[in-house]
Order: C-alpha cells, then sequence, then structure tokens
C-alpha cells in the first residue's frame, strides 16, 4: 500500500466517530482492496470493547478486505447494528456475495445478535442475497428489527430467497419461544415485481410485526398489491406504509383500502405514483371517513385523480385531527379543479396542509377515447335484441345464492323478473318484492348498481307501479349502504361510473338514463339509510359535471336541489 495511502487512512481514521458503542467510517470514501489496506481498521476494532455499531457506508471493501473485517468481527458478541449501506461502489458482482458470506459467518461464530441490518445501495443482484441468506436464517438475526434493502437489484428471484430466509428466520426463533419481530422493512427499488412481492408478503403475514413497509418502485401491480394488502391486514402495529410509484389501479387500491379498514396506528400513507385513479381515491376516502383515526400524511400524488375525487378525498381527511398533509399533485384535476380544491381546503381551515399542486396535469381530454371504448357497446343500449343477454349477464354475476330459505317458486319469479325487468311483472311479484333485495350482492357493486338502474328504469307516475318500483328501491338501496362506508362508496363509485357522472377504469357501459331513475335517487335520498355522506359524495360530482345528465334535465334539476339540502340541513 503506498505511503500516502496510508497517510490518508490514518488521517481518515482520526476522524472516525468512536463513542456510544458505535464505530464510523461513514462516507470516508476509503478504498479498501486488500487486508493491508484494513490493518489499522482492524486494529480499532479488535481494540474496541462492546462494540455495538459498526458504519461502514461510503467506503469500497474488496473480498480480502472484508475477510480481515470479518476475522475482526469474530470476538464481538455485543454487535448489535451493521451500516453497510453503499459498501462495494465499483466492486465486481461477483465479488461482492463472496465478502457478505465472509462477514455474515464472522457475525454468526461471534453470536452476535442483530437489531439492524443495512445493505442499501449495494447492487448484488440476486446472489447478493445469496450472500446473506445464511445470516438472515441464523439465531445472529432472531432479534432483527430492522432491514434495509433499498435499491439493490435483487429481482424477483432475490425477493424469493428473502422471504424464505425471512420465513425460515421466523420458524427457527419461534421454537426458541421467541419468534423474529421485524418492525423496519425497506425494499425500494428491487424490481421486485409481482412474484417478488407476493412471497414476501408471505414473511409479513408470518412475523404480524411490521411497524413501517417501505417498496418503492419495484414493479408490483395490482396481483402483488392485493397479496401485499392481505398480508398488511395481519400487521396491527403499521405506522408507515409506502408503496410509491407502483401500479395500483382500481383493483390494487381497493385491496388496499380494505386492509386499512383494519389498521388503527397507521400515520403516513404513500400511495403516490401508483395510478389509484378517481374510483380508488373514493375507495380511500371512504375508509378515511370511518378508520385511521390518528393520520398524518396521505400521499395520493400523481394518481390520475380526476377534480370531484380529489374534493372527495379532501372533505375526508377534515375531521382527522392529526393530519398534517395531503398531497393531490400531478393528478388530473384542471385549473379550476386546483382551485376549487385549494378553497375547499381553505373554507375549513386546512389550506395549510395541501401540498403544491404545481404539476397537475389540467382536465382529462377523454371525450375522444370515450367514444371508441364506448362504440362496440352502445348497439345493445339502443336496441332492444341484446337486453334479454344483458340481463342474463346481471343475473349469473350480480345475483347471490342468499341462504335464505325462500321460496323455489319465488325465487324463481325473482329470478325471471331481474332477467328481464317490466312494471308488469314487478307488480305480479307482489309480496315477493320484499325479498328482492336478498337477490343483490353488495360484494358486487358494478352488477348491484347494474340491477338498482334496470328497477329504477321502471318508475312512473302511475300510482300503483310507482309505489311498487319506490318500494323495491328502498328495500334495495338500504341493503348496500348499509354496510360499511367502503363497501357504500364501492357501490355508489360504480353507480356514478354507470350514470356518466365519473370516467371509470376499462370498458364500462354507460346506460341511457331515463327521468325516472333520477326520480328514484331523489327519492331515496331524502330517506334516513341515504346518509349525508353518501349525500355528499353524489352532490360532488353531479356539481361538477352536471353536463352528463342533460337528457333528463327536469329530474337532474330536483335530485340536485333535494341533494343540496340533504347535504346543507346536517352541516
Amino acid at each position: 500500500m503506498a505511503s500516502d495511502d496510508i497517510a490518508q487512512l490514518a488521517d481518515a481514521l482520526a476522524k472516525t466517530h468512536v463513542g456510544d458503542g458505535e464505530l464510523s467510517y461513514q462516507g470516508l470514501g476509503l478504498k479498501l482492496d486488500d487486508a493491508e489496506s484494513v490493518e489499522e481498521l482492524v486494529r480499532e476494532i479488535e481494540q474496541y470493547p462492546g462494540l455495538r455499531a459498526l458504519r461502514l457506508e461510503g467506503n469500497t471493501v474488496g473480498v480480502d478486505a472484508a475477510r480481515a473485517i470479518a476475522k475482526a468481527l469474530e470476538s464481538k458478541d455485543l454487535l448489535q447494528k451493521c451500516h453497510w449501506s453503499d459498501m462495494f461502489t465499483g466492486r465486481l458482482r461477483s465479488e461482492i456475495p463472496t465478502a457478505l458470506r465472509s462477514l455474515g459467518s464472522a457475525l454468526m461464530s461471534a453470536g452476535a445478535r442483530l437489531t439492524e441490518l443495512d445493505l442499501s445501495d449495494n447492487a448484488f443482484g440476486p446472489d447478493g442475497v445469496k450472500g446473506i441468506e445464511q445470516l438472515l436464517k441464523s439465531p445472529s438475526c432472531h432479534n432483527l428489527r430492522e432491514l434495509r434493502l433499498n435499491n439493490c437489484g435483487m429481482g424477483i428471484g432475490g425477493g424469493k430467497i428473502l422471504a424464505e430466509a425471512l420465513i425460515e428466520g421466523h420458524r427457527q426463533s419461534s421454537e426458541h419461544g421467541a419468534p423474529l419481530k421485524l418492525r423496519v422493512f425497506i425494499a425500494g427499488r428491487n424490481r421486485l415485481e409481482n412474484e417478488g412481492a407476493r412471497a414476501l408478503a408471505k414473511a409479513f403475514e408470518l412475523m404480524g410485526s411490521l411497524e413501517e413497509v417501505h417498496m418503492p418502485q419495484n414493479g408490483i401491480n395490482y396481483a402483488g398489491v392485493t397479496a401485499l394488502a392481505a398480508a398488511m391486514r395481519h400487521n396491527p402495529e403499521l405506522r408507515v406504509l409506502n408503496f410509491n410509484d407502483n401500479t395500483f389501479t382500481k383493483r390494487g387500491t381497493l385491496a388496499m383500502a380494505q386492509a386499512l379498514r383494519h389498521l388503527r396506528n397507521v400515520q403516513v400513507i404513500n400511495f403516490g405514483d401508483c395510478l389509484v385513479r378517481s374510483e380508488g381515491a373514493i375507495a380511500l376516502a371512504a375508509v378515511l371517513g370511518e378508520g385511521l383515526p390518528i393520520l398524518k400524511e396521505l400521499n395520493l400524488s400523481f394518481g390520475e385523480i380526476t377534480e370531484a375525487a380529489a374534493l372527495v378525498v379532501a372533505q375526508a381527511v377534515m375531521d382527522k385531527p392529526d393530519m398534517e398533509k395531503v398531497d393531490l399533485n400531478g393528478n388530473s384535476l384542471g385549473e379550476e379543479g386546483c382551485d376549487a380544491l385549494r378553497e375547499a381546503m381553505e373554507n375549513m381551515d386546512k389550506g395549510g396542509m395541501l401540498a403544491s399542486l404545481s404539476d397537475d396535469e389540467g382536465e382529462p381530454d377523454d371525450e375522444d377515447d370515450d367514444d371508441e371504448e364506448d362504440d362496440d357497446d352502445d348497439a345493445s343500449d339502443d336496441g332492444n335484441e341484446d337486453a334479454e343477454d344483458d340481463c342474463e349477464l346481471v343475473m349469473e354475476n350480480g345475483i347471490t345464492r342468499d341462504d335464505s330459505p325462500a321460496k323455489p317458486q319465488s325465487s324463481a319469479e325473482i329470478t325471471s323478473f331481474l332477467s328481464c325487468p317490466s312494471a308488469e311483472r314487478l307488480l305480479q311479484l307482489g309480496e315477493m318484492r320484499t325479498s328482492l333485495h336478498q337477490q343483490v350482492d353488495a360484494s358486487d357493486p358494478h352488477n348491484a348498481a347494474h340491477v338498482l338502474l334496470k328497477i329504477a328504469a321502471l318508475h312512473s307516475e302511475e300510482p300503483e307501479t310507482k309505489a311498487a318500483v319506490l318500494e323495491t328501491i328502498d328495500a334495495v338501496l338500504k341493503k348496500l349502504l348499509s354496510g360499511s362506508a367502503l363497501q357504500s362508496f364501492c357501490f355508489l363509485s360504480s353507480l356514478l361510473v354507470m350514470m356518466g357522472l365519473l370516467k371509470g377504469e376499462g370498458r364500462v357501459k354507460k346506460v341511457s338514463l331515463v327521468p325516472g331513475q333520477l326520480l328514484c335517487l331523489e327519492h331515496a335520498i331524502q330517506q334516513e339509510y341515504f346518509t349525508r355522506h353518501h349525500a355528499s359524495l353524489l352532490h360532488t360530482f353531479m356539481s361538477k359535471n352536471a353536463g352528463a345528465l342533460e337528457s333528463c334535465s327536469s329530474a337532474s334539476e330536483r335530485l340536485s336541489s333535494t341533494l343540496e339540502k340533504k347535504c346543507h340541513d346536517h352541516h
């Protein structure tokens, strides 16, 4: 080793922070290739009694240097924290696993009990995970509380190996009566994708001890997100959830919303850049309304959320006593929408909570592609020749095989009515109308909305028909709106999509509205089962998209003024 290198090392070592049981060589930029290059460092480690934390980040360590450091660590049984991020810059990918194995073996020989292990920003790939696999399974990691593996290029393969190691570590530690209770897991930018996410979800579900999960930018879409969401439900102490820059879409967001209903300790939610979209935002707003009592930060930026949905989110965060920051930047609010959102927040004295909206994408100009998407579907809406098929589709998907012991004949008649509703058939049902609602499945909001609109379309001013229709609508809506806020908001957002008041995801057939459907809604709003929160959701979308209902202008005006009244009577 050249003498000026040694002088530089001696100088650097003089600056190391020594104290609190910690030895730090952090950020010294040392190039440690061989045993000779680390002689001084090794001596310091050996001579440090009660070493609890070793910081090597921001240097570059070769295989031989790692072996020498490892030898010194073999006697350090009190070591708990290894801050080893960014310590292999410029090393061959093949060298890193070998170096990690040496260091890991030393910790195991020493009988060290780690609480923190940070190997972030080491581009070691799946093979690097193999390099720490034995360590993670061993008693040296049975007390691990924080595992940081950000930006390591693990890939799907590395994610699976990591998951298996954590599961095995949990199994072994449980046998010893003290199961692994990992609190902080960080693995952003690792291309874990769905398979890696699914594998890790199994480990998370087993441990049930997580408080912080950071997995941004991993190419995970709804399938992996759904698995992670199910696992999160089993971690009741969760405080921070960061899945920024993965692709939730509606399905993934609904799964996350479902999980969040059960989590009372969450303080930070970062679903920015996750394509949450408007329907997802409404579902999250529902959960905000009934749960998440100590939430502080919500990031739904860059999610293609439109103005009305953003306003629904804003209304939901208003009642959160600890709320500090809401980020809705980079969505599709448009200039007027941004102003409306700012104004809504300021009116409630929460203006300071709203993050900048400077990157708003502007209102979606989706009129054109809407037409393209709906072209294939329009024919069946207008002509009656396809009505039967339509109705059968509803039958297959939207009707639950309810366990209630209905008379076979009555359910057959109800089935036949739903397969093609008419006023005449509804009246013929007589008393059986009251059991119609049992055939509508609240867990399938799309079809529930479809059935509701079909029944409402039969509304007429003929007294007997009108009474029968309203009675049926009341029974069905009472059921659909009596569950959790999440369930009722999901149903209402499906209804909004079909009414053309909200752009849904994928190809959703809009219904050609008739005034009777709006008059049925106007009746429903006045009932007790239709809460102010339900009315407020509907009102927000109607006031922002009034044009969608112009084919039924007078019924639409009646509906709007009744909504207005319901929302403001209770303020």
